[in-house]
């Protein structure tokens, strides 16, 4: 594919000469650019609701969930995934990001290595990519070697695929049985695909992670139960959603924590069925971590 028909590479006929503008009027011909991608986003929800409910099902059937891509959209997979655990109380090997040129590239730029067809391949190959499995490639231009490599070698193995993307007709989206294209247009430094089409991934890669881990039950009612209280301004969080969801005292609520040993999910439901530590954990168990279903379970 010629880059040059990609509309991520080509230059905005609507955007002056920026080294002309002041720094305020460059900043708000930023702003306003800006301000086009959650629109552009919003046109493109359906695609992404397929998505959540395909990866759901995987993973609450014990598939995980991989991130690949390269340069700007793999750190973004990489920031997304590493999120996880903490948020929701996944484990590190449930959400995973991989990205080309390994490790090194999340801080330096390993420009040939998102050339490497035969890579994104291996990198699957490595992880035993399975039928349970949810493989995302991202990709601005949706062309990018190491993420079409991988998403070739996922369909292969019978893993779903999604492919998120800035161009239409793109050649990962022919390769993935979800396909996710934000036409996010010219950006105001052109080719520069950090800025417009990066907001526009990680806003879906956002939404993806977080609507699935709603559908999953790590979450009750809009706060993140699942999260993991490892810091004191985590912990004072954890006491505030249970006094929050309980309606009861600061206080209270900080006793029902410590008894819980630290859960938030295991507090809701000893302190809203009246049951101790073992009996709520039992529970939980039963309803597969939901907690509506753990409150009505005989």
């Amino acid at each position: 594919m010629n880059m040059q028909n990609l509309s991520t590479e080509i230059s905005s006929p609507d955007v002056h000469i920026l080294d002309s503008l002041s720094s305020l009027d460059l900043l708000m011909l930023l702003n306003q650019q800006d301000q086009t991608v959650a629109i552009q986003v919003s046109k493109i929800l359906p695609s992404v609701a397929c998505a959540v409910e395909k990866i759901s099902q995987n993973m609450a059937a014990g598939g995980r969930l991989i991130y690949v891509g390269a340069g700007t959209s793999g750190r973004l997979g990489v920031l997304d995934a590493a999120e996880c655990p903490p948020t929701f109380g996944v484990d590190y090997q449930t959400v995973i990001a991989v990205i080309a040129g390994g490790d090194k590239a999340i801080r330096q730029a390993v420009e040939k290595a998102e050339d490497d067809m035969d890579q994104g391949a291996r990198e699957l190959e490595l992880l035993g990519i399975g039928p349970l499995d949810s493989v995302i490639g991202i990709s601005a231009s949706g062309r990018t070697p190491y993420v079409l490599g991988a998403l070739q070698y996922a369909a292969f193995q019978k893993a779903l695929t999604v492919s998120v993307s800035n161009n239409v007709n793109s050649e990962i989206g022919r390769a993935s049985t979800v396909v996710i294209e934000v036409e996010t247009g010219p950006e105001v430094l052109a080719g520069s695909t950090r800025l417009k089409a990066g907001t526009a991934q990680k806003m879906v890669l956002n939404m993806i992670s977080t609507a699935v881990m709603v559908r999953l039950g790590k979450t009750y009612k809009n706060f993140m139960i699942d999260m993991r209280p490892t810091n004191e301004k985590l912990i004072e969080r954890a006491k505030h959603m249970i006094a929050a969801v309980c309606q009861c005292s600061q206080e209270h609520a900080s006793d029902v924590f410590e008894k819980a040993h630290s859960n938030v999910k295991v507090a809701i439901v000893m302190e809203k069925r009246g049951c101790d530590y073992e009996t709520a954990l039992d529970l939980l168990g039963k309803s597969k971590g939901n907690i509506d279903e753990a409150l009505i379970l005989e």
